[in-house]
């Protein structure tokens, strides 16, 4: 189709045809308490956020201060050095404003911008290219008031996805040829990396997925909407203490090699002399019949130190195999199937890119070669960047 053409499509369709159905967002005030937003993305699933706002029907660009999501939560709490010291405090940590959250994360935290629902598609895309990470719109809606819903990277990509016929020949070009496949290297961390490396503070941060490697070898990834898999205080404590492979292999393991890494954990947590990690690890044990201090739980707050060491020593953490987890069919706290990262070729069409990062709920596609060997990552705004050059040959308004 001509570009005009597809231009013409993304004028003449609205930001409110993508919100159809959508419900209004979660929302806390900057004065709650980082433990108030645990307590509301508790159980929410992998895309569970909560919005940063005073509940303003105001009608400037900055209504809502931030999205806050779990990976956010676990940054925070696991917060060392320049960014304070809650790693060692971390039950005072929950006990902080969301505006504190939010300060500490400075820069690193993607901003938030409003769209109004008559704004057009294209828009809704440049706002997304010119460095917004996701959108609130208004929710045209009189029963609800100052209600509005969130609109991200991955429901625009899912709307083009439904008519991507609009968009041939572009769609049906390899990802290679498009130049979309990006260098991993500011995406991927060693397996024996510490899972609180730079590398996975900042793509959390950034609410992207990380890679984890061995060698040049995919083996698994990290990733917000994985992490949120676990309850807060065991996606904390593992995150503290575990290398980035130990910590993905951990997420999409089952039961038995849990009980057997979370031992190890607590482990290196008395070894550590963290104990306030260690306290709220006892306080809300998932694996446990029961959270109390009595339980039976063979990582419960009543094992002695010398078990523990015992523990680090005979019971190293599983070692990271996340095809083994897929091959047993295992999962994690019983919320979802333990999988291999999504990947696809250099050949791969953008087209059937973007159908493999919708069916997985996935926003980045790892490329790879017949060896596993990771050659870079396509993105979903790579995908949009993409799309509106070819189809549109203009630069995105910025923001």
């Amino acid at each position: 189709m001509h570009a005009s053409m597809a231009g013409r499509f993304l004028m003449t369709h609205d930001v409110s045809d993508l919100c159809i159905g959508k419900p209004p967002l979660r929302w806390l005030p900057p004065s709650s308490t980082v433990a108030h937003a645990l307590a509301e993305l508790d159980g929410g699933g992998p895309d569970a956020a909560v919005a940063v706002w005073d509940g303003a029907a105001a009608k400037g660009p900055a209504d809502v201060a931030g999205r806050v999501r779990m990976a956010d939560v676990l940054l925070f709490l696991c917060a060392d050095g320049a960014g304070g010291n809650n790693i060692a405090s971390p039950a005072a940590a929950l006990q902080a404003t969301l505006a504190d959250l939010l300060a500490a994360a400075g820069t690193e935290a993607p901003p938030v911008r409003r769209v109004e629902p008559h704004a057009s598609v294209l828009e809704a895309v440049d706002a997304l290219l010119g460095g917004a990470q996701t959108l609130v719109v208004p929710i045209q809606d009189k029963t609800r008031r100052a209600a509005m819903c969130w609109l991200t990277v991955e429901d625009v990509v899912r709307f083009f996805l439904g008519s991507i016929a609009l968009f041939s020949p572009t769609a049906s070009c390899s990802v290679s040829d498009l130049g979309v496949v990006r260098p991993a290297t500011a995406f991927s961390v060693a397996a024996t990396d510490d899972a609180l490396s730079a590398v996975v503070r900042a793509g959390l941060a950034m609410h992207a997925s990380v890679a984890v490697v061995s060698g040049r070898r995919l083996e698994g990834e990290i990733s917000a909407s994985t992490l949120s898999s676990l309850d807060a205080p065991v996606a904390a404590a593992a995150f503290t203490v575990l290398s980035a492979g130990e910590l993905a292999s951990f997420v999409d393991s089952g039961r038995a090699r849990q009980e057997a890494a979370l031992r190890v954990v607590r482990s290196r947590l008395h070894r550590r002399n963290l104990h306030g990690m260690l306290d709220l690890l006892d306080g809300n044990d998932p694996l446990s019949p029961s959270s109390s201090s009595t339980s039976s739980s063979p990582f419960s707050s009543s094992s002695s130190s010398e078990d523990d060491d015992d523990d680090e020593e005979n019971n190293q953490a599983p070692p990271y195999s996340t095809s083994q987890a897929c091959r047993n069919g295992l999962w994690s706290k019983g919320r979802r199937a333990a999988r291999e990262p999504i990947t696809c070729r250099r050949g791969s069409s953008l087209v059937a890119m973007m159908a493999q990062a919708v069916t997985h709920r996935v926003t980045q596609v790892w490329v790879v070669d017949d060896d596993d060997q990771l050659l870079g990552v396509v993105g979903f705004l790579d995908v949009l960047r993409v799309l509106r050059r070819h189809l549109l040959a203009a630069p995105p308004a910025p923001i």
